[in-house]
């Protein structure tokens, strides 16, 4: 689903409008608030398969532009989540979602082929078998899950959690071929000559190249054939200095995983296998430093371009790093790979950077040539950036953007062959998780609209204001509660692959949840009662409504206006409760990701 679907009420709820897969996540905290956690878990499932998933790794988007951070701090909505998805989602014992009988959509007849196993390519076929679609799905590994497997730790991520909530995918009947690549087994024009619709969900797997001195050196590892190989259980020797280049969250995982070298080093060595880095696979730098330490490294550093505040990985990783004693360097530039006369990794030099952007944001770094300063290092793992294999897609495939990934149209998500759809890392490089999701749901509808155009479902009911009567207020002050901390391990506890994020307990989650500023309400005035007496002016506690001149707002002259800063409004309903011929009244909004029939009771606790 995209932006240009959300109407102004959609993007008045900030939450719902930065969700990639919208999720009216104020609806389903405010339900965790009074109590009603089924429809809470309902409204979290509804626009995503992977909701347990998202429970716990998803980047949250929507807290970043939550309007409670413009008072003190966001909701800790991803962690809100978990709470509803452990009492009814898949990890659950009563699995709300994959009790209820799916909807009865006949048989269209027509055959989608998904190329990946990753959560766009699931996604996507997902929501066309709901549809009614025969969709068979290739992978080039023998596993499914792509880099919520393979690339994300499972002290963050535990895998019985992933394989439950694929199951259920495969439980609607997707036809799955493990162990067979694009390019190689199987081709894309065979693909197109097969089936109705292609959906290309690759991923980007092949690493960039750091040039420059040492950098094919003994010892020299790329960021995403280091996690693929940690996560799947192969033995890694790194030696106890890591040293990460680059400044993404995935450092921190991958530094993180190595940590916990007890539990690698519990297999039996006829489950341990060797492996040698390759030339071809690369990822971020925060999720390798993170899986060194529990590799066996006792030193890891983290070299970043950028400084502390300008690192692009989000700051609880960074956080979390330090507490683990991993080293972080902003303001260095690699400049040589340092190694011994057989060719192996002794340390790097790095130089200074005076500056990462230029004077209109761009990416240019400067460097000082003076401010050499050199690391210890047995490893260094590069994360740099990722690639597509673009010639697996045969000299018959799609048109390819200047990024060196499938040209995608960001709407429809057509290539420019017929009938081939691409979503995820393929279409647009690597982003975030719930990104891919959204994409894969989103290729899914146009290819639906594209195969089935009659069909009445291939088209987004519309929102709704509804009035909420007899609107309860919340209990006063609660604007001014502080976030509740989310519980995890202890540093000193952080070893095996037990999570180290542990979810709320029912009484922290309503208090969090009960901090919602519950944006999906929305102040609605009748401008035949209002007879601008200015009450609500004078009873609002954060003085964000006001009467100005007409003309203040390029309207006729001579008259006046109230205006109201949805921004900061706590929607309190002082200003309801205060006006005197009832202008003003609350209403809800029950657009894009609300689940039909919305209880009205959550527009406030009695």
């Amino acid at each position: 689903m995209t932006s240009s679907e959300l109407g102004f009420y959609d993007f008045n709820i900030p939450c719902l409008a930065a969700c990639p897969v919208h999720t009216n996540a104020g609806a389903y905290v405010a339900a965790i608030a009074d109590g009603d956690d089924e429809f809470a878990y309902l409204t979290a499932r509804l626009p995503n398969p992977f909701a347990s998933v998202c429970g716990r790794v998803c980047a949250a988007p929507c807290e970043d532009a939550c309007r409670r951070g413009k008072i003190d701090e966001p909701i800790a909505i991803r962690a809100l989540k978990r709470f509803v998805t452990e009492k009814f989602g898949v990890e659950s014992k009563k699995n709300m979602w994959g009790a209820l009988e799916p909807r009865a959509v006949p048989d269209k007849g027509k055959s989608v082929a998904v190329v990946g196993g990753g959560p766009a390519s699931l996604s996507c076929a997902h929501d066309l078998m709901l549809q009614g679609y025969s969709v068979s799905l290739y992978e080039a590994t023998e596993i499914l899950g792509g880099m919520m497997v393979l690339g994300i730790p499972e002290y963050r991520l535990p895998r019985d959690l992933i394989d439950q909530e694929i199951q259920e995918i495969l439980d609607l009947g997707l036809d799955v071929h493990l162990g067979v690549r694009l390019g190689e087994d199987i081709t894309l024009d065979e693909l197109r000559e097969t089936y109705d619709a292609v959906f290309l969900g690759i991923g980007a797997m092949l690493g960039r190249d750091l040039n420059i001195p040492g950098h094919d050196a003994d010892g020299v590892f790329r960021a995403v054939e280091f996690l693929l190989n940690v996560n799947q259980g192969f033995s890694v020797d790194i030696g106890e200095k890591v040293v990460v280049i680059g400044g993404g969250n995935v450092a921190m995982d991958a530094a993180r995983t190595a940590l916990r070298a007890s539990a690698y080093e519990g297999q039996s060595e006829d489950d341990i296998e060797e492996w040698e880095a390759g030339p071809d696979e690369v990822s971020h730098p925060l999720d390798a430093a993170r899986s060194a330490i529990r590799a066996g490294a006792t030193d890891v550093t983290i070299v970043s371009l950028e400084s502390r505040d300008e690192m692009p990985a989000q700051e609880f990783e960074i956080v979390e790093a330090e507490e683990e004693n991993i080293h972080i360097f902003g303001r260095r530039g690699p400049q040589e790979i340092i190694t011994d006369d057989a060719d192996r990794v002794i340390g790097l030099r790095t130089v200074g950077v005076t500056s990462v952007f230029d004077d209109e944001g761009r990416f240019s770094p400067q460097f000082d040539d003076d401010d050499v300063q050199s690391y210890d290092a047995d490893t260094v793992i590069l994360a740099i950036g990722q690639a597509i294999d673009l010639q697996a897609l045969g000299i018959n495939g799609p048109d390819v953007s200047p990024r060196h990934t499938i040209a995608t149209d960001p709407v429809t998500f057509k290539t420019s062959l017929p009938n081939v759809w691409s979503g995820g890392d393929a279409a647009f490089g690597p982003r975030l998780l719930i990104t891919a999701i959204a994409e894969g749901r989103s290729a899914a509808a146009s290819i639906h609209e594209t195969l089935s155009p009659a069909d009445v479902t291939a088209k987004r009911r519309p929102g709704k204001m509804t009035i909420v009567e007899n609107f309860h207020r919340q209990m006063d002050r609660y604007d001014e509660h502080h976030r509740v901390e989310i519980p995890s391990l202890p540093s000193e506890r952080r070893i095996g692959l037990q999570e180290v994020e542990l979810g709320f307990s029912a009484a922290e989650a309503r208090v969090e949840a009960s901090r919602c500023l519950r944006c999906f309400l929305d102040i609605q005035l009748d401008t035949d009662a209002c007879v601008l007496c200015a009450l609500c002016v004078d009873v609002c506690p954060v003085n964000i409504i006001s009467i100005i001149p007409s003309e203040d707002i390029n309207a006729l002259p001579g008259g006046s206006a109230l205006m109201l800063n949805e921004e900061l409004c706590i929607r309190c309903a002082l200003c309801i409760d205060r006006c005197p011929p009832r202008a003003l009244s609350m209403g809800m909004w029950t657009g894009v990701g609300v689940p039909e029939g919305i209880p009205l009771t959550i527009g406030g606790s009695a």
